[in-house]
């Protein structure tokens, strides 16, 4: 791959980072949409920015389309195979074999807790025990006759004719 000088900053706009690559915008645009983690957006609806090593992997894809003749998706299998391990080291193995067995057990505990409340969720409501049914009826029913009582105690009363009126 032939050495390209990227400027020494931070940020860099779409159309600089089309202007280092040689590239026409839709390319980089057609990369952002098969690579999403490529790039940065400031604030709501602006426009896209790009660090350092955003341009380093624009540059990347680029000798790895036209030079070697890869499409996307071979661009993203080989990225993802050139991509270092988190844990590298011999001396960090037994730790990540730690991390391994303890996630397992996490997983394992999570699964059969989702289990439960799949079993609780799928439960029908007349599976309730036959006394709590008694009691929920019994308590309907009562408040029924109540009301219907107050409705009683609620009548109108009948309408006296006044004294102008009997005359």
């Amino acid at each position: 791959m032939p050495e390209i000088e990227i400027p020494n900053r931070a940020l860099f706009k779409p159309s600089e980072v089309c202007e280092i690559a040689s590239v026409q915008p839709y390319v980089l645009r057609s990369w952002e949409s098969e690579f999403p983690d490529l790039g940065i957006s400031k604030g709501n609806g602006g426009s896209r920015y790009y660090r350092r090593a955003d341009v380093e992997r624009v540059l990347r894809i680029k000798h790895l389309v036209f030079a070697d003749g890869l499409t996307l998706a071979g661009v993203r299998r080989r990225i993802e195979e050139e991509a270092p391990l988190a844990i590298e080291h011999e001396s960090e193995a037994p730790i990540r074999e730690l991390l391994g067995r303890n996630a397992k057990e996490r997983l394992v505990a999570v699964r059969s807790g989702l289990r439960s409340i799949l079993e609780m969720l799928s439960s029908r409501p007349t599976d309730t025990p036959p006394r709590a049914q008694r009691v929920a009826t019994a308590r309907r029913s009562s408040s029924r006759g109540k009301t219907a009582a107050r409705r009683v105690k609620a009548s109108p009363r009948p309408i006296r004719k006044s004294a102008r009126s009997r005359r």
